[in-house]
């Protein structure tokens, strides 16, 4: 009986070390999601609180007078929304695209894995490197002049890699059992691609769109080169025309304009931080849609 007793005591100490050891690491893993994530919050916090009273109707629906000292931000809001549009219909088509070749046409072979190793590359470019591509080919080269459109090449050409690395991984996460059934019976790969693999990966593919969108969104460098204007009272007429975007209007009055009141540059800030948040969430409710029709 004393044997028994000795022999269950280091398999209880052992559990109990186990048990300590898993406390500790949930410890450690909760401590560091709470360093990453409080810094963000305080930013938030910061730019809602300091900016929420520059918040009003006028501020969001007037064009800017006095040097951007007074009215509103409009020009800027409506040059953001079609930059992301035009970046949008640019760079998902072409980034879908290229990820469903590369995973689901192209072989494995020394170019494809040479194309691989450049799009995780052009993916880790500084933004101000795009600018200036966009500057020397959409706007001098090809002829558009800062334009809505130089500047949405630009952008697309900024988040190609995004989408194409996110999207190509979505693909390949498809179990092969799908295309096999369709495979046996009698359906072209093509026909199994469209109607069985995209929308089981489409939650994937949303994520990565919406990443490279978001990226898209928020830059100063490319559009500072291509297409913003500095002081612009007044909507594009076409897509060949300058026009305001929040990131650069929100430097501008951060850094060029002397005077100017905190309260304005904290309420484009949150402006621009609430477009950015409004697209996430879309996002989000889409990517659970799909995911909840998802058959695996």
């Amino acid at each position: 009986m004393m044997l028994g007793i000795l022999a269950h005591k280091p398999a209880n100490m052992n559990t109990a070390r186990r048990y300590a050891v898993q406390r500790l690491g949930f410890g450690v893993l909760i401590l560091a999601s709470l360093l990453v994530v409080a810094p963000i919050l305080f930013v938030i916090g910061a730019i809602i609180a300091r900016g929420v009273g520059a918040i009003n109707w006028e501020f969001l629906t007037a064009m800017p007078r006095d040097g951007m000292k007074a009215g509103g931000i409009f020009p800027a809001i409506v040059g953001t929304l079609l930059l992301t549009l035009g970046t949008a219909l640019v760079a998902i088509p072409f980034g879908v695209g290229g990820a469903i070749y590369l995973a689901e046409y192209a072989r494995d072979t020394w170019l494809t894995r040479a194309i691989r190793l450049a799009i995780v590359n052009l993916a880790g470019i500084p933004s101000v490197v795009y600018g200036l591509f966009g500057l020397g080919l959409f706007v001098l080269f090809l002829g558009f002049g800062t334009s809505i459109v130089a500047g949405s090449l630009t952008l697309a050409i900024m988040t190609l890699p995004v989408i194409i690395s996110t999207s190509e991984e979505a693909l390949r996460s498809v179990p092969v059992e799908f295309r096999t059934v369709s495979a046996s019976l009698g359906g072209t790969r093509w026909q199994g691609i469209r109607n069985i693999v995209l929308p089981q990966a489409l939650p994937g593919i949303i994520t990565g769109v919406i990443l490279g969108l978001l990226r898209a969104g928020g830059e100063t460098a490319p559009i500072l080169f291509t297409v913003a204007a500095f002081f612009l009272p007044r909507l594009p007429q076409s897509p060949l025309d300058q026009t305001m975007a929040l990131p650069y209007h929100l430097y501008v009055i951060s850094t060029q304009v002397p005077g100017m009141p905190a309260e304005i540059q904290y309420g484009t800030a949150l402006v621009l931080l609430a477009l950015v948040l409004s697209l996430n969430v879309v996002a989000t409710v889409i990517r659970s849609y799909f995911r909840r029709k998802r058959q695996w």
